[in-house]
């Protein structure tokens, strides 16, 4: 194989009483791996983070990471604690503390955003974790609370969080690494079942949750591998729930045809016809549903051709609405992954599935991630020669200055204020003073 791999090594855990694993004792082992062989390339790069304090700089990391187009393997070892408020798994950092959750720990729907618009079969995540109360009680109930998407492999490990005495090692990602200095060339999921053995051996009690891929289809690739799962392993997927469909061949968003200004696409295939076409994101009151979720309006279905696709738009709100915002951001990512690789990235079909993905950040809470893909929405509209006084401008804008208005980390509003009043200058929206307004805030 010729792709340069990429490999990332993220161990982390909170300093003092509060570290439930010795989540850095397994790099010194996974370090003396050739990075080529975690890889599975010829060439390889390595991205080491020991106890990072700051989930913006972890997520930085891993989005350089995911932008390479090689393989990429992800070695996870640290602590799950669910955020209260929102009912989310994060993975605490060195600063994490029960109280400071929301601002210093990595919630796990980024993790699964980032991987999520990666090539489908690309991404292998081995994960060791040890997992609060709270988090345990939940994923024991349902192993889907941490699905990373259809396109990411993941095969990992979780034990309940020791309750008082010595923090747990991560014996089972140790075992990967012994697997790969051996030589042996094992697939995935033979390795998984052997590190699940060797885990089980060295740390027999408590009893863990293991987890494997599930047979999910990707596009182009057909179905994923079966998972042979190890003793007492259990599946990803949550037991009766219903799974949001990946990106099926022929994309669904076709908001409406591209400015003249758009690079043209006559040369690629004409896609097959749908059942349900996708709208175009409009403006609307920012509590009501969000634009890129809006109820289309249904056609005759074809009589001939190929088999209609299915409308992911609203199996991907229904799971943001059931707080399963991390499988939603990831098959949202992965839509707009199909849709930059059928579309290019000068395209509305692109467009719109960074506007669902700003709408799916809004409904997690998180107003500074959904700040930043409004932002990034705007832009790309006014690149596709869309007017300032275009209502699918404005509205991004808008949606941006609303969302910047609701971050409570003044850091993290200070860095993307720049770029909000740069578009704000160019967008005045029709909302009288709203440039002055937000020119006053800034200061």
């Amino acid at each position: 194989m010729s792709a340069v791999g990429t490999a990332v090594l993220l161990a982390a855990a909170p300093a003092g009483r509060g570290r439930a694993m010795d989540a850095a004792s397994v790099l010194p082992a996974l370090a003396a791996v050739p990075p080529g062989v975690l890889t599975g390339t010829t060439a390889a790069t390595v991205v080491e983070l020991a106890d990072p304090l700051d989930p913006q700089t972890v997520l930085t990391r891993l989005r350089a990471a995911a932008a390479s187009p090689g393989p990429l393997v992800v070695c996870l070892a640290g602590q799950l604690h669910l955020d209260r408020r929102q009912q989310l798994p994060h993975l605490a950092l060195a600063r994490t503390t029960p109280a400071t959750l929301r601002y210093t720990a990595l919630p796990w729907h980024w993790l699964a955003g980032e991987l999520g618009a990666r090539q489908p079969g690309t991404t292998t995540v081995v994960a060791d974790l040890a997992a609060d109360p709270d988090v345990w009680q939940r994923l024991t109930a349902a192993p889907g609370l941490l699905h990373l998407g259809p396109g990411t492999l993941l095969y990992g490990r979780v034990v309940p969080a020791p309750r008082k005495g010595e923090p747990t090692t991560p014996e089972y990602l140790r075992a990967w690494a012994e697997l790969w200095r051996s030589g042996a060339r094992l697939t995935p999921t033979a390795a998984h079942t052997e590190a699940a053995a060797r885990a089980r051996t060295v740390a027999p009690a408590p009893e863990p949750v293991f987890l494997a891929p599930m047979t999910v289809p990707t596009p182009g690739l057909g179905p994923a591998p079966v998972p042979a799962h190890g003793p007492g392993s259990a599946p990803v997927s949550a037991p009766g729930s219903a799974p949001v469909p990946a990106p099926a061949p022929v994309p669904a968003p076709a908001p409406r045809p591209a400015p003249a200004s758009a690079p043209a696409h006559a040369t690629r295939p004409t896609p097959a016809p749908v059942s349900t076409p996708v709208p175009a994101a409009r403006p609307v009151p920012l509590p009501a549903i969000p634009p890129a979720f809006a109820p289309a309006t249904p056609a005759p279905a074809p009589t001939s051709g190929p088999a209609p696709v299915v409308d992911p738009h609203p199996a991907i709100l229904a799971a943001a609405m059931a707080g399963r915002h991390g499988e939603a951001a990831a098959v949202a990512a992965a839509w707009e992954h199909e849709a930059l690789r059928r579309h290019g990235p000068r395209s509305v079909e692109a467009v719109h599935w960074t506007e669902v993905r700003a709408d799916l950040a809004r409904l997690a809470g998180e107003p500074a991630r959904s700040c930043e893909l409004w932002l990034a929405a705007a832009e790309a509209r006014l690149g596709l020669g869309q007017r300032p006084d275009d209502p699918d401008v404005e509205g991004a804008v808008d949606r941006a200055h609303h969302q910047w208005e609701q971050i409570g980390d003044r850091d993290r509003a200070r860095a993307l204020g720049p770029t909000l009043v740069g578009l704000r200058r160019r967008v005045p929206g029709r909302r009288p003073g709203a440039l002055a307004a937000l020119t006053r805030r800034m200061d």
